[in-house]
């Protein structure tokens, strides 16, 4: 039998370890920005075409590299961080698999430009497919620029799974903001398609984060700060009313690098845990120092998950810390018998407390409901006859709001017409109960105008304009990058969604008029909202990105309170609802309303 194990060539290996190391442009951002920090960078440029495809350059002002080390660098596990195993458990630096330039040279075209400050001339190589092409002298200023050109260029099937140039640049700005937050002492610029989106001078942390979510995060950061004998908490925590309802700004770093961590995401919800709903997210930006030889790095080539030795007491530290920091800025809760709006909202998101029945005796069951709506069909529900109660049921007369007659032919929708008095009235300030033929229905005001909002949204963006009022006081808002970014790749979808926003200069953007029916009487906080869902949601395709766009315009009547009704608002409402192509369910799945028939009242009634 001959042998059929053989070693791979070089590139064909660094090609498979790409894999892991570079998955899309962002990650070469990543590793190049990294490198740099490394190399004790003070100034660094960062410069995209592309949202990266095209190109990826990366320049500082570091210590650069000898000729020699300049072609050695795109040697497989080539690294001047560690020398022995042992040194694992007291690196402090970001990169030390010896990794990264290998593997983004096996699948890019690379050129390096780098120069010691005490040499004269620095040295150029250029790197295609793993393969050296050049390797010269050449005049260059101190430190040294990366350029990655052609990303993906000889493996076009990893080239067609990237996605959108607004995903792949949303990828690229998360990346860049998690280097620039873990630095704050050295100074960033980014520039894409020719157009300057950073310009971060060094200072502090505080200052990094406004620089970089805007000035409005002055007023919502909380400090936390909190040592022991192993480890150190600091930054910042945003304050309870600015909790989102999607995943924003959550930041940990360690010792400097950016991680994931649910166990310590736990941990601050925790603290958050009587403060916000339960749906919502609040921002974090905390900075844990600690020994190295407590962590362990080298589990994943990304190097975004770590273990601590005693996960435990990091866990009690960084609950302990958050919680004291909101109750040192008197955010803790007071005691009240009666709930926070908010977090009432909150509790009915989440589905019936435990242990108590579900209305209607346990009986109904969203899918009981029919699945496909026909407006005909609501002219016999309407129907107010005696024969689905039935003769023995005498209601008791109990003092309801003044209703209007709904004469025969009137009406937005023929399936609303009804015969004679429709009965319509409001109860505890969110349900609206109807009476129908063989029974009655309660509606959640709240996800009826979700519906609504919704399908009116999709429309104006189907047809490329919805009806707009103009503020009588333009509103400037100051938007972070990513923010900026994607307002600008969707504006026409904006506009048609009753927006009249102009861009200013910089990130700078003016709020002339917004949409006519809004929910939101904050201009400000509505485009906030849906651009924060929008870029938690994302959508490739144009129907997916409108559906986002409409599902993040509905939700923002989640956030407020429902109003009390007059009885014809309540009846227009109802006649809205029965007019949507979906009146039984919200756009996230949830049922709107609840059919109670005579049946059921009779034998909870023992007749």
């Amino acid at each position: 039998m001959s042998d059929i194990i053989r070693l791979l060539p070089d590139h064909v290996a660094n090609q498979i370890a790409a894999g892991e190391v570079v998955q899309r442009p962002a990650s070469v951002v990543k590793e190049l920005l990294e490198n740099s920090v490394d190399a004790g960078a003070k100034q660094v440029l960062l410069v995209v075409k592309d949202a990266g495809r095209t190109l990826v350059q990366v320049t500082d002002n570091g210590q650069g590299m000898s000729p020699n080390d300049a072609r050695t660098c795109f040697e497989r596990h080539a690294t001047s961080k560690i020398r022995t195993a042992d040194e694992l458990h007291t690196v402090r630096t970001k990169g030390f698999r010896g990794e990264a330039l290998a593997s983004i040279a096996a699948i890019a075209q690379v050129e390096v430009r780098t120069r010691p400050a005490d040499h004269e001339l620095g040295t150029r190589v250029l790197v295609e497919g793993s393969r050296v092409m050049a390797h010269e002298p050449v005049a260059c200023p101190a430190g040294t620029t990366i350029l990655v050109r052609s990303l993906f260029y000889n493996v076009p099937a990893r080239r067609q799974f990237l996605k959108s140039d607004q995903v792949e640049m949303k990828h690229v700005l998360e990346e860049f903001q998690r280097v620039a937050l873990a630095h704050p002492g050295i100074g960033f610029r980014l520039v894409a398609n020719g157009q300057e989106l950073f310009h971060l001078e060094a200072g502090n942390e505080r200052q990094r984060i406004m620089h970089l979510m805007g000035r409005r995060y002055d007023e919502r950061l909380v400090p936390v700060e909190e040592a022991t004998g192993f480890i150190r908490v600091e930054g910042f925590v945003t304050k309870p009313e600015f909790a989102k309802r999607s995943r924003g700004e959550q930041y940990f770093f360690v010792n400097r690098r950016y991680i994931r961590s649910p166990y310590l995401e736990h941990a601050v919800r925790k603290a958050y845990a009587e403060l916000i709903a339960k749906e919502n997210y609040p921002g974090w930006f905390l900075f844990l120092e600690l020994d190295p030889s407590w962590i362990d790095i080298n589990i994943h080539p990304t190097k975004t998950e770590i273990k601590f030795r005693d996960d435990r007491a990091v866990y009690a530290i960084v609950h302990a810390a958050v919680r004291r920091a909101l109750g040192r800025f008197n955010l803790t809760p007071s005691i009240d018998f009666e709930p926070e709006p908010a977090l009432l909202l909150g509790a009915e998101a989440t589905g019936p407390v435990q242990g108590e029945p579900p209305i209607g005796g346990g009986r109904w069951r969203p899918q009981d409901l029919p699945t496909k709506p026909s407006a005909a069909g609501w002219q016999q529900l309407f129907d107010l006859g005696n024969e689905g109660m039935g003769q023995r049921s005498t209601p008791v007369k109990v003092p309801l709001p003044e209703l209007e007659t709904v004469p025969e032919g009137e009406g937005r929708d023929a399936g609303l017409q009804g015969t004679g008095k429709r009965t319509v009235f409001q109860m505890l300030g969110r349900y609206i109960l109807a009476q129908v033929k063989s029974g009655f229905v309660v509606v959640d005001q709240q996800r009826a105008l979700e519906r609504i909002h919704y399908e009116q949204a999709l429309r104006s963006l189907a047809h490329g304009g919805g009806g707009s009022q103009a503020l009588l006081f333009p509103v400037s808002l100051e938007l972070s990058a990513p923010d900026h970014a994607l307002l600008t790749s969707i504006l026409p979808e904006v506009h048609a969604l009753g927006f009249l926003v102009e861009p200013l200069s910089g990130r700078t953007v003016v709020v002339n008029g917004m949409p006519a029916e809004s929910p939101v009487d904050d201009p400000a906080e509505l485009l906030a909202e849906l651009l924060e869902q929008t870029l938690a949601q994302g959508g490739a395709l144009k129907t997916e990105r409108h559906a986002t766009l409409a599902r993040s315009m509905a939700r923002s009547v989640l956030g407020h309170p429902a109003k009390t009704l007059s009885a014809p608002e309540l009846h227009d409402l109802i006649d809205r609802l029965f007019a949507c192509e979906m009146p039984y369910y919200t756009p996230g799945g949830k049922p709107i309303l609840i059919q109670f028939g005579a049946s059921e009242l009779n034998e909870r009634f023992e007749r």
